[in-house]
């Protein structure tokens, strides 16, 4: 400066970081790393790059590779679990002797919307040790044995052996039919025909048929309706 004067520049504050929003952002970043390429290829470096923060704060949420699957993988549960139950706690009814229907038909259009990160996960459940530590299988097999206390119950249905079996066929289904499901039409009538078959088989299994009244008619129209599509096509 002509003076001799000098200006020290001043330096902007660094914007302070949200550990949650971050860890969010990372967790996100994971799940869709997840869903292409499985648990394989997943690893906290590659996390980082595509959520675009630093890899020394990636690290610094998950030091291994293993913590961040496991983050991941109770991550994917929460968001089926409130995608199914809401934001019903455990011990609530409403999922289990008020919603058959709609219970069903959530776990199935999650499923649907989210094939390959429903695969995974239940491919994670399945393997782990502990499962009554994930959120989804607490809360679904909490349900199912209040069911089967209740009065709307047919007696001695095995809770574990029904949920699984539940499960599977709900997270696999829409890999088996994935050639079909090319558009959300097409997603959406599948989602129904998953959803329906499961609920007429527990009302001839698990459930007192006498207890669902709307349900046997949601089927009977339910048939009905496929009748009538498969008439049309002829």
């Amino acid at each position: 400066m002509p003076d001799g004067t000098t200006i020290i520049p001043t330096r902007r504050p660094r914007r302070r970081q949200d550990p949650e929003r971050t860890r969010a952002a990372i967790l996100e970043a994971a799940c869709a790393l997840l869903a292409k390429d499985g648990p394989e290829g997943l690893s906290v470096s590659q996390v980082a790059q595509l959520a675009k923060v630093n890899r020394g704060t990636a690290y610094q949420h998950f030091q291994t590779r293993e913590q961040l699957l496991e983050a991941t993988t109770t991550w994917v549960s929460e968001k089926l679990r409130r995608a199914v139950f809401g934001e019903a706690p455990v011990n609530s009814d409403v999922a289990t002797l008020g919603d058959a229907q709609g219970v069903a038909l959530r776990m199935a259009e999650f499923a649907m919307e989210n094939p390959a990160l429903g695969r995974v996960w239940l491919f994670e459940l399945l393997a782990s040790s502990r499962p009554a530590s994930d959120p989804f299988w607490n809360q679904f097999k909490t349900s199912l044995e209040k069911f089967a206390r209740s009065d709307q119950a047919q007696p001695g249905i095995d809770v574990d052996v029904h949920a699984v079996m539940v499960l599977i066929g709900t997270l696999l289904w829409p890999v088996f039919v994935r050639a079909d499901s090319r558009s959300a039409k097409d997603r959406r009538q599948l989602v129904e025909r998953f959803s329906n078959e499961m609920l007429r088989l527990s009302l001839q299994g698990t459930m007192r048929p006498e207890k669902f009244p709307e349900l046997d008619a949601h089927l009977r129209a339910a048939r009905g309706d496929k009748a009538r599509r498969a008439s049309a096509a002829k």
